[in-house]
């Protein structure tokens, strides 16, 4: 099945895909779009473009695994995606996966621009293979 990662940012949204084989998850591009309408539209066009049939959204919890505000907020673009796109639409709990994605781009030594450009699809492929983790452990 082709899945899509969101991790959902202020400014900028990363996107990360998997093979159909549930296999491999890549990044896929950054959004940066920070109007609700636009990024649910954005992130639709990608998600058509590469025939993607589960959208899976990052649901920021805090460490206590409470939801708050920022989780609020990605529960309520989850629902104007599958809305929007009639696709099944999960939530998926990112917790440090941002900052496993730092330490990620440390060993690389990847700094500065290219850096903050990149992040947020690396912390969405994070999210994804986790994700795709889940999936191969429920399923056998």
């Amino acid at each position: 099945m082709k899945i899509m990662a969101v991790d959902l940012g202020l400014v900028r949204t990363g996107l990360a895909v998997c093979d159909k084989s549930e296999f491999l998850a890549s990044p896929l591009c950054v959004i940066k779009e920070s109007k609700e309408n636009a990024l649910i539209d954005a992130i639709s066009q990608k998600a058509a473009e590469h025939k993607i049939e589960l959208l899976v959204v990052g649901y920021p919890k805090n460490m206590d695994g409470s939801a708050g505000e920022r989780a609020e907020k990605c529960k309520g673009i989850a629902h104007m995606l599958h809305e929007k796109n009639g696709l099944p639409v999960e939530l998926w709990d990112e917790r440090c996966t941002t900052v496993m994605a730092h330490n990620m781009l440390n060993v690389t030594d990847t700094r500065g621009k290219k850096r903050k450009e990149i992040i947020d699809a690396v912390a969405a492929t994070i999210l994804l293979e986790d994700y795709l983790n889940y999936r191969k452990n429920k399923n056998g």
